[in-house]
Formats: C-alpha cells, sequence, structure tokens
C-alpha cells in the first residue's frame, strides 16, 4: 500500500517503519512478493516454444502466459540459472522451465514435453550458421585468448611479451611487442598534443566570433596572425578587405530595395558615415530652408498676430484687499481726493 498525497500517519517514525510499506507491512511487490522469503518472485512468463502438458496431454502453444514462480537454482559461471514454475491452465498441473546459458536456450525441467521443431539447415538447403567444427573453432579460440589474459594478467607492468605457449598469432606478437608499446606511448603523446591545440582553437575561435559581432564583421571574414611582411598574410588581407567590401555591397543594395519596395527616399550614404547617420544628414539640410522661414516670421510678427499689452499704472498696486480673495485694486490718494459730487454722481456744473 502507498501513502497518496504524501500524507505519512502521525504514529509514523521514520527511525523505526523507514517507509510507508513497512509501516503498513505491505510490500512494493503487492502480491507477487508474497513468496519472497522462500526466494520466489511472481513474474510473467512467456512460453519459448510449443509443448505437451504431462498430466492432460495437451498441446500448449508458444507464447501463452503464466503467472510464474521466479527462482535462482544455479549458476553457470558467472550466469544465474533461473527456473519458471507454471500451472497448467487446463487441469492444474505443475510443469517448470529453466534456463540454459551454456547453450543459450529453454529446457523442460519437469511436468512438460517441448515439441521439438529442429530442422537440419544443409538437408532443406538454408544458410548453415552454426557448425560444430565451428563451435570447436571458437572453443579453441577461446581458450587460447584466455591464455593470452592471464600472461597479460601475471606481468604487473604488462611490458613482456605473452606466453610463449600460445600458437600462431601469439608467435607474432612476440617480436611486436616492443614497437607496440613504443606506438602506444606515441599515440599518448600525440592525443595529449592534439587535445592542447584543440582547446586553444576552440579559445581563439571564440574570441574571433565575439570580435566579429562586436563589430558587424562577416561570419567568413578570417583574422590572421603574423609578421606584416609575410606574403601570404597580404593576400589574406586583402581576401579580408573584399569580403568586407562586398558584405556592405550586399547590405547597401538590401537597402535601397527595401527602400523602393516601401516607397521611401532612397538611402545615400555620404563619405564617412554609415547610411543611417547619412540619411539624417540629407533630411537636416532639407528642412533647414523652411526652419529659416519659420524663424524669421516668428521674428516679424507676421506668423502670429497678439494684442498689444496695457502698461502697468505705477500708481496702482495688485495687493490684494483684506478679507477678499481676488485681487482687486486697493484706493490710492488721488482716487480719495475726489469731490462728494463726483463721488454722488452729480456733475460740477
Amino acid at each position: 500500500m502507498q501513502g497518496f498525497n504524501r500524507y505519512f500517519p502521525p504514529d509514523f517514525d521514520p527511525k523505526t517503519h523507514d517507509t510507508l510499506n513497512n509501516y503498513h507491512g505491505k510490500h512494493a511487490l503487492g502480491d507477487r512478493a508474497r513468496k519472497l522469503d522462500k526466494g520466489i518472485l511472481i513474474t510473467r512468463f512467456e512460453l519459448p516454444f510449443n509443448i505437451w502438458c504431462g498430466s492432460c496431454e495437451a498441446h500448449i502453444g508458444m507464447g501463452v502466459r503464466y503467472n510464474a514462480e521466479k527462482k535462482k537454482v544455479g549458476m553457470y559461471y558467472t550466469t544465474p540459472i533461473y527456473s519458471f514454475r507454471c500451472k497448467c491452465h487446463l487441469c492444474g498441473n505443475w510443469f517448470e522451465i529453466r534456463t540454459d546459458p551454456q547453450n543459450t536456450r529453454y529446457v523442460v525441467e519437469s511436468g512438460a514435453r517441448q515439441k521439438h521443431e529442429e530442422w537440419d539447415q544443409e538437408e532443406n538447403g538454408g544458410i548453415v550458421l552454426n557448425r560444430k567444427e565451428d563451435a570447436l573453432e571458437t572453443k579453441d579460440r577461446l581458450e587460447e585468448l584466455m591464455e593470452f589474459s592471464e600472461a597479460r594478467n601475471s606481468d604487473p607492468f604488462g611490458m613482456s611479451p605473452p606466453h610463449q605457449n600460445v600458437s600462431g598469432v601469439a608467435v607474432i606478437h612476440t617480436f611486436l611487442w616492443p614497437y607496440v608499446c613504443q606506438f602506444q606511448a606515441l599515440s599518448q603523446r600525440l592525443r595529449k598534443t592534439f587535445r592542447k591545440e584543440k582547446a586553444e582553437l576552440i579559445t581563439k575561435s571564440r574570441g574571433d566570433d565575439q570580435l566579429r559581432s562586436k563589430y558587424s564583421l562577416p561570419a567568413g571574414l578570417k583574422f590572421i596572425e603574423g609578421a606584416e611582411d609575410d606574403p601570404s598574410d597580404q593576400e589574406h588581407a586583402k581576401e579580408a578587405r573584399r569580403l568586407i567590401d562586398t558584405h556592405r555591397a550586399e547590405v547597401e543594395a538590401k537597402r535601397s530595395r527595401l527602400s523602393a519596395e516601401r516607397g521611401l527616399p532612397p538611402i545615400r550614404s555620404h563619405s564617412g558615415l554609415p547610411p543611417k547617420a547619412a540619411q539624417l544628414a540629407d533630411l537636416k539640410q532639407k528642412l533647414a530652408p523652411s526652419r529659416q522661414k519659420k524663424l524669421a516670421s516668428i521674428r516679424t510678427g507676421s506668423l502670429v498676430s497678439r494684442r498689444p499689452m496695457a502698461r502697468a499704472n505705477p500708481h496702482t498696486t495688485s495687493l490684494p484687499m483684506a478679507g477678499s480673495s481676488k485681487g482687486q485694486p486697493v484706493p490710492t490718494a488721488e482716487s480719495s481726493k475726489k469731490p462728494l459730487a463726483s463721488l454722488a454722481g452729480y456733475s460740477s456744473d
């Protein structure tokens, strides 16, 4: 049983239970591990060939699947031998099939009979893949290889020739062994030099890429190193200039084509200026006369008519009256000296 949504009960102790499966007394494989204490694991097994049941004599075809009890029963060198114990679905009889690592096949151990469908490849005109003579030759080669490996392992430094009892290739190898060791040392030294040069080339290539991206240089441009008097370097420099000029010409042609497609005026590049700066210079030159006219009209006052402003009265002040929010003029001494008749609205006549 698994703990869904990471739920851990309050009485769960990691030191005691370790996992939720141990807490619930379950195994991660569930019911398949019910006989795990006996070394048996329930697994899905598919018949590798046709068999007859030993009890009901029923034919069971290749590919039928069973819930088999898988168990380790032995070893062939370092390869384990497993047995699969299955129960017939027709009569309930148990039969056992084991692996055979020596012959790379399966064999029926008990409870059933295998249906042999082997045929002779030579008699039926087929291609012979495995012969007994070839198997014997392979076995002899394996024995020679084992002797050679034992001789190599017995030498602590690996510099002495292999065992002399090995015939054939080993005799030739005895004479070539010093040269092989020398070639190995030379190969190691050469690979070390190649790795160092490769690291230097990668570093130089990254620096060149950064320099090209910084100054917007074409990707095919190659930087030269060495003396300036070298004719090969001069040729490289000429080639670099040609690439730069070609790149600039392509950029100019592309900009002109885009300007013509969008109905914009063509971009004329001044000497020593990039195309964008040249376009700004042309625009300023075109707008200069109209700018001068506007400045002249503003100075003469013909462009905008304005009302002449009234001159300020030196006798009046703009200080507001006490208690008033608006800036009303304060009566002066001359206005206070007017006659009462004029104040009352009567004429002096």
